[in-house]
């Protein structure tokens, strides 16, 4: 996965370094596994800031100051939750960009509603754009969780060429 990503994390890298910005990233489904495909990259510490692994409910309250009753009404895995992790990201670092990510990697855990392979993906730039999107992927847990990095790190790059 790491020679598919090294493109994409190299264009997001120039990205960031072009406007002086950093990048912060808050993990729930994938585990501390985007924050370990950007820094796999030499160089990364001129980019990247910081990252919260906040697999659990509480740790998303307690370090992200994600709302319990956000967590209540709409579920970890949402489109409001990931935002307001990431928007906590920010508020918990120097970085400009934060990048949040939760799903259901399985192989339980799923629902008719949500079901395995649902991952919300949120960015939020300090300038005021915010961007989420629920993705719907197909595999075992690996591969949800590959899928998930891949994504992601496509639509922070994305967002910031925009």
């Amino acid at each position: 996965m790491q020679d598919y990503l090294n493109p994409v994390i190299a264009s997001l890298a120039k990205q960031l370094q072009q406007a002086g910005w950093s990048l912060v990233i808050a993990e729930s489904c994938t585990g501390g596994a985007v924050a370990k495909a950007c820094t796999t990259v030499a160089g990364s510490s001129t980019w990247f800031d910081s990252g919260f692994v906040v697999y659990s409910n509480a740790a998303k309250q307690r370090l992200l100051k994600v709302a319990p009753q956000t967590i209540e009404a709409y579920g970890a895995v949402s489109e409001a939750v990931v935002l307001e992790m990431a928007k906590g990201a920010l508020q918990h670092s120097v970085a400009q960009v934060a990048l949040a990510i939760s799903g259901i990697a399985g192989p339980g855990g799923g629902s008719a509603y949500k079901p395995v392979g649902t991952v919300c993906v949120a960015v939020v730039v300090r300038a005021g754009i915010e961007w989420v999107h629920t993705f719907y992927f197909q595999g075992n847990r690996e591969q949800v969780r590959d899928q998930a990095v891949v994504e992601a790190l496509k639509a922070v790059d994305s967002l910031l060429a925009s």
